[in-house]
């Protein structure tokens, strides 16, 4: 069965509540869902992190249960109707994925169909590896591979260079581009209030700001909301 996405830059953008500015997005995807899977250890506080998108959900008409709480969270992926990873530290969460076992299940049940929504950490997870985030690594995973639901790199809340600027550290633009450097590998600079869909063989941007895609051996390439990015998809 095709796999159903949406990676979510960010939770929240300026002026608008939690998960507000994706809320049309999401019920799009979950479509007939009536429970969703919240895997919230990208945060410390994961009891209060539950509590949140409980509430978030439940406005929505849908029944939240966090991994953390569950017995066996292995079980709960095994399931779950719809699979939501919220944003935080990166590493941290690819950490406890890795100590849960819960990688492999969480794949082969979004390979199976089952929709996966990804806010910041939890886009970036969806990708082939970490090793784009702009986290510090406060703590340290067994490997930077991840989920790898999508072929490319995501590099969430992805920033413009400011000309106005006087500050004279590296931009994001240069940090993906040392990553290019060793990597041969597509990295999607999602902006604030972008997200990438994907479902039914095709990968569309969507919300409010556009993405910037980088390919070794190529100028960054701009796309807008609305775009076709299907050629992300090829292996």
């Amino acid at each position: 069965m095709d796999r159903k996405l949406l990676l979510v830059s960010t939770s929240r953008t300026h002026g608008t509540g939690y998960l507000d500015h994706c809320a049309d997005e999401m019920m799009s995807l979950l479509g007939g869902a009536g429970r969703v899977l919240f895997v919230p250890f990208a945060l410390h506080d994961r009891d209060a992190y539950a509590a949140k998108a409980r509430e978030r959900f439940l406005r929505m008409g849908l029944e939240l249960e966090s991994a953390h709480e569950a017995v066996d969270p292995r079980r709960s992926v095994e399931d779950a109707e719809a699979i939501f990873i919220g944003g935080g530290n990166t590493f941290r969460l690819l950490r406890d994925l890795y100590e849960l076992d819960l990688l492999a299940a969480i794949r082969r049940r979004v390979e199976g169909g089952v929709p996966y929504l990804g806010a910041s950490a939890g886009a970036n997870v969806a990708g082939a590896t970490i090793m784009t985030t702009n986290d510090m690594p406060i703590v340290e995973p067994p490997s930077f591979e991840a989920l790898a639901l999508v072929p490319f790199q995501l590099n969430p809340h992805y920033l413009d260079p400011d000309p106005g600027s006087t500050h004279m550290g590296e931009t994001r633009e240069t940090r993906i581009r040392e990553f290019l450097e060793e990597n041969d590998n597509t990295v999607v600079g999602l902006r604030e209030g972008a997200m990438l869909r994907i479902a039914n063989g095709a990968a569309t941007l969507a919300g409010s700001r556009g993405a910037r895609v980088f390919r070794r051996g190529r100028d960054p390439e701009e796309f807008e909301p609305g775009a076709r990015l299907d050629f992300l998809l090829d292996r």
